[in-house]
């Protein structure tokens, strides 16, 4: 078992930066593929950002690349998201969530196996 928590989200202007946390306890941190989540009021959970065990290689989704950054400290068992330049757009709950599984599709959250509650993040305009 793996518990998540979220932390971070707030109310920023567009252009604004804000620094997702997610605290984890339980499985060995390490052993998790950990990936953010976002879903906007009527639409689906888009994926948004995520790292590798051991916080090498990252991806992210088109709409926030070169502005959004994730990281993960093994030691602190938290993984982060630096989120720069903020737009309108981005509003949403914002969701950590960590795969066991080597056969993890970092884009599906269906190959998940651990959620956190979620934090809001609102731009505005």
């Amino acid at each position: 078992q793996v518990q998540l928590v979220e932390s971070g989200g707030g109310l920023v202007q567009a252009g604004g930066s804000l620094r997702l946390s997610c605290a984890a306890s339980g499985r060995p941190f390490s052993r998790n593929f950990m990936g953010w989540f976002r879903q906007a009021p009527g639409k689906e959970r888009e994926f948004v950002a995520a790292v590798t065990w051991t916080g090498v290689t990252t991806y992210y989704s088109d709409s926030v690349k070169g502005r959004f950054t994730v990281s993960r400290d093994n030691a602190k068992n938290t993984v982060y998201l630096q989120m720069n330049s903020l737009k309108p757009e981005d509003t949403a709950v914002y969701y950590c969530a960590a795969a066991s599984s080597v056969n993890v599709r970092m884009g599906n959250p269906d190959t998940y196996d651990y959620w956190g509650q979620g934090t809001q993040v609102t731009v505005s305009s």
